[in-house]
Parts: structure tokens; sequence; C-alpha cells
């Protein structure tokens, strides 16, 4: 073991420790409720034992020596966090719509190099499915389109 295979071993065990007292304490303080009528502890609880499944994971397939890793740019990782801030600050605004295009096209900029045919085209397919999930599906009454001029 080369101390790259080490490290992410050890990283996964912590997160995989770190899900299952996550998921302890939800069970143990908050109401769980019943799979139809869930209480506010019962996605913590899957939250704390998803993260103890993908740190498993991570500990036991941890990449042998060799692996070549991405080098981290934080021009990207910014572009990304910009993404998810656009979306707050339109999805009110604007509606559902506007700010999944705009999430969209403003997380698509950190891709090498920029497409925007296939920025729009993931764009529309993911207005559609977010039309299909919570106007549709679950019935919210959130705003699809909003033009506040």
């Amino acid at each position: 073991m080369d101390k790259g295979t080490t490290s992410e071993r050890v990283t996964g065990a912590v997160l995989a420790v770190g899900g299952l007292i996550f998921a302890w304490y939800s069970a143990e303080n908050y109401d769980l409720g019943t799979f139809r009528r869930m209480g506010p502890g019962m996605f913590p609880l899957g939250l704390g034992l998803g993260l103890a499944v993908l740190g498993l994971a991570i500990a036991v397939w941890a990449p042998e020596k060799g692996v070549v890793r991405p080098d981290f740019n934080p021009l990207i990782a910014a572009k990304i966090v910009g993404s998810i801030v656009v979306f707050g600050l339109t999805v009110a605004q604007f509606g559902l719509i506007a700010a999944v295009m705009a999430t969209v096209i403003v997380s698509s900029l950190a891709e090498r190099p920029f497409r925007p045919l296939s920025a729009l085209l993931l764009g529309t397919f993911l207005c559609l499915l977010a039309w299909l999930i919570f106007r549709v599906a679950l019935g919210l009454p959130i705003h699809m389109l909003r033009w506040p001029f």
C-alpha cells in the first residue's frame, strides 16, 4: 500500500464512522415516523447511512498505486459553487425553469471547452424533468416561469 491508498482508506473509514454517528444521533433524538408519514429524523438517518455506505466503499475500493488524479482547479470549483448561488438568487424571482437553465449554463462554464448546444440540451431536459417532478408528480405550487418586469 502506498501513502495515497492508506490516506484514502483512512478517509473512507472516517466518513463511514461519521455517517454512522450521524445516523445514530438522528435515530435517537428525532421521531422517524413511518415510510408513509416520515418524521423529521427520517432524512438525516438516510443521509447518515448513505454517507456510511459511501465511506465504506471508499475505504474498501481505494485506488491502487499509479492512479492519475486530476489537479484541483479553484476556478472550476468557484464556477460550480457560483451556479448554486445563481439558482438561489433566481428561483424566487424568475421561477424554476429560468433558475434551472441559469444553473446549467453557469456550471457548464466550468467545462473545457464550453459547449453551448450541450448546455442548452441539458438545461431543457432538466427543466422538463423539474416540471414533471415538482409540478405534475408532487403538485407543488412553485412558479415555473415568472417575469418580474
